[in-house]
């Protein structure tokens, strides 16, 4: 199993290799010199008489039997043999073997090579965490650029090539930031000065003479109203990725009382939430007001019937949310356009531009309810009629 496999860190999986680097070069090491450290030396043995002369003399090196120790046979002067015996030492229960003369130096050099293993990967420790801690530096600043927020940056810190993809990544995020607010300055400023020429043609439209007929002028009237939506909704688009100052500030919203006037200005049935307690969510009151009035309106669009609104806390959430749900008598959505109608300028299949709207409703909502960690969805509902669910986390009642 590889240490990817493990899910492990990248510094300990790197650290981890040199550790095991080490430990295999220390044991190839030890094999090597125990291989070529050769048998045990030859021992010389002489034997004398009382007199002190030498009767037999041998160099050689004993002979092990297992179980019974050691001996070593001495060719007497006199053509005979005599075997020296070397009994092993009684020891006691649990005591370890002596350990062998000529093995002392290899010990000493297996403890030097564990040492060095040691210091080695005490050492490389820190080496390899500093370089991984600015690996992950950089993986979290992409991950936040990568979210939507394009003012973050990473620590440009050492001469190394992760320093220069640093910089780089810097350098590429402040060009695309950069042309990002250009465009959205662009497109702000563009759709702000178009009011002009609009209120010039109502007015130009009221002073025709001979005025225009009914027809006309309904057709005409109703071209400057899906404009000026138009208009209205990009501006609302094009700010809500700005800072947060440009659209409202978070305050305690009461979404009881929002989703009960916005219901009575189109007419909606509206069913509160059991209970005398408001539903407070921390929210930007405009923004709000306009994700559920384009539900509604786009409800009220499309329904042949009554529009029923419902707020609910939702059970399927694992903190506090509120839901409001939005149902109507339309001709519904199919399911495979359920998450298509959220995009911008996107109209369903045989959708007529006379119906109105300009296809920015639903994607502004989208981005209202993201805006205030929220999230918007088109659920199933029985036929005839659509219903969409808009759900917003709650404050938490003290």
């Amino acid at each position: 199993m590889s240490f990817a496999a493990l899910r492990l860190p990248l510094y300990v999986r790197i650290w981890l290799a040199v550790v095991l680097a080490v430990v295999l070069a220390t044991v190839l090491a030890g094999s090597w010199l125990r291989y070529n450290a050769g048998p045990p030396p030859t021992r010389e043995v002489v034997i004398r008489d009382e007199a002190g002369e030498v009767i037999g003399q041998v160099q050689g090196r004993p002979i092990r039997i297992p179980g019974q120790g050691a001996e070593l046979p001495v060719q007497m002067r006199d053509g005979t043999t005599l075997y020296l015996h070397f009994p092993p030492r009684a020891r006691h229960a649990g005591e370890p073997p002596p350990p062998r003369p000529w093995a002392r130096g290899m010990e000493s050099q297996w403890l030097m090579l564990a040492i060095v293993a040691l210091a080695v990967a005490a050492g490389a420790y820190p080496v390899v965490r500093r370089l991984t801690q600015r690996l992950e530096a950089l993986n979290q600043g992409v991950q936040r650029w990568g979210e939507g927020d394009l003012s973050a940056r990473v620590a440009a810190s050492g001469d190394d090539e992760v320093g220069a993809l640093a910089e780089r990544f810097n350098e590429a995020a402040d060009r695309v930031e950069g042309l990002v607010r250009s465009h959205k300055s662009l497109l702000a400023n563009a759709s702000h000065e178009l009011r002009s020429p609009l209120a010039r043609i109502r007015m130009g439209l009221e002073l025709m003479d001979p005025p225009p007929g009914a027809r006309a002028r309904q057709e005409i009237t109703r071209d400057i109203n899906e404009l000026d939506q138009l208009i209205d909704e990009i501006l609302l688009a094009s700010r809500l990725d700005a800072r947060e100052s440009e659209v409202g500030v978070l305050e305690p919203v009461d979404l009881t009382g929002l989703t009960a006037e916005e219901c009575a200005r189109v007419g909606a049935d509206f069913t509160p939430m059991t209970g005398s307690e408001p539903v407070m969510v921390m929210g930007v009151p405009k923004l709000l007001r306009r994700a559920v009035r384009n539900l509604l309106e786009n409800a009220r669009r499309y329904s042949q019937g009554d529009i029923d609104v419902q707020l609910l806390s939702d059970p399927t959430a694992s903190l506090p949310t509120a839901l409001v749900r939005v149902c109507d008598q339309g001709p519904g959505v199919p399911s495979a356009q359920r998450e298509r109608i959220f995009e911008p300028f996107y109209r369903l299949p045989g959708a007529s531009e006379r119906a109105g709207g300009v296809g920015l409703g639903l994607a502004l909502v989208r981005s209202i309810a993201a805006r205030h960690h929220g999230t918007v969805r088109c659920e199933d509902h029985p036929p005839p009629g659509a219903c969409f669910a808009l759900r917003i986390p709650r404050l938490r009642q003290p």
